[in-house]
């Protein structure tokens, strides 16, 4: 029985459904696997199992070499580009002093001809130059209607003529900012935070594969739960249990240590800069399919 003729006609001079479908055109969607989310005992800049972590206020957790240096390269970008700002300010003060001293210059002039008449006047020492001060077209000295014309000539060919946009540099912002969450962060308001490892002998693996447990409920820590972190001593608890003791007894269940509700710092986890994280595990992809996408050029292989 032959095959259907809508499937099999590609001498069309447009792609049709199925060919599309088969190229992949379209949104493409899939979901995202356990390799493409960061696990919660990661850091956010190097994606590696943390050393001494630090935490900020919005729950992002960094170890304490990465987040420092990150924070260090900040200022350093923050004074190289207030230097830049400083000497930008500094260079338009200049013209601007220029542009006045020419403009009095000018003044002068127009005062200075007014009074005397339009013709100039010469003494013996230049009376056998040019009365026109202009010397052919090699002459350094051109009339003023010469250096108007240069100047509003608009021939971008010659480099004279080029024009050129000016750049301007806006004034830095002084904070340092979250490389995680883009909002303002100082090193003060960073804080330890302290994780319960699992002494298990049974689960305990190598030094790098670290389990870690709620200290309160023992239950292993994973990217499923959500994790609580006390700013006050930095001890780590799962969502359940910080929500029905440390926001009722006002106190940390492993150093009895006082908190209050702002205390308490929700991790964030599971997410990157290629996946995102939370409940929405799918990726989305749109492919265009035609010139520029390489895929105008290849049709399906037809069916036998």
């Amino acid at each position: 029985m032959p095959q259907r003729h809508s499937k099999n006609n590609n001498d069309l001079a447009f792609f049709t459904y199925d060919e599309k479908r088969k190229l992949g055109y379209g949104t493409q969607k899939e979901r995202l696997g356990k390799d493409s989310i960061k696990p919660f005992d990661a850091c956010s800049l190097c994606l590696k199992p943390f050393i001494d972590p630090l935490c900020c206020q919005k729950g992002h957790v960094f170890c304490k070499e990465c987040i420092l240096e990150c924070l260090l390269s900040q200022k350093k970008d923050i004074q190289r580009k207030l230097s830049a700002h400083t000497a930008q300010l500094k260079q338009e003060k200049e013209e601007e002093s220029e542009k006045l001293m020419l403009q009095k210059a000018r003044e002068l002039d127009a005062f200075d001809q007014q009074n005397h008449g339009a013709v100039p006047q010469y003494n013996d020492k230049n009376f056998n130059r040019d009365r026109s001060g202009f010397h052919g077209a090699n002459s350094v000295k051109t009339t003023s209607y010469e250096a108007e014309a240069l100047r509003t000539m608009k021939a971008f060919w010659l480099p004279s003529a080029t024009p050129e946009a000016p750049v301007k540099v806006n004034a830095p912002s002084t904070s340092t900012t979250c490389p995680e969450g883009n909002e303002k962060l100082k090193m003060k308001t960073l804080f330890s935070i302290h994780f319960t490892e699992d002494t298990n002998d049974e689960k305990k693996g190598s030094a790098l594969d670290k389990t870690y447990i709620c200290p309160s409920c023992k239950v292993t820590l994973t990217n499923t739960l959500a994790l609580v972190g006390l700013s006050s001593c930095g001890h780590v608890f799962c969502k359940k249990c910080a929500d029905k003791f440390m926001v009722v007894d006002k106190v940390c269940l492993v150093c009895n240590k006082a908190c209050k509700e702002r205390n308490l710092i929700n991790l964030e986890k599971g997410g990157t800069g290629f996946a995102g994280h939370g409940d929405n595990l799918e990726a989305k992809d749109f492919k265009h399919l035609g010139s520029g996408s390489g895929l105008g050029l290849v049709r399906p292989a037809m069916k036998t």
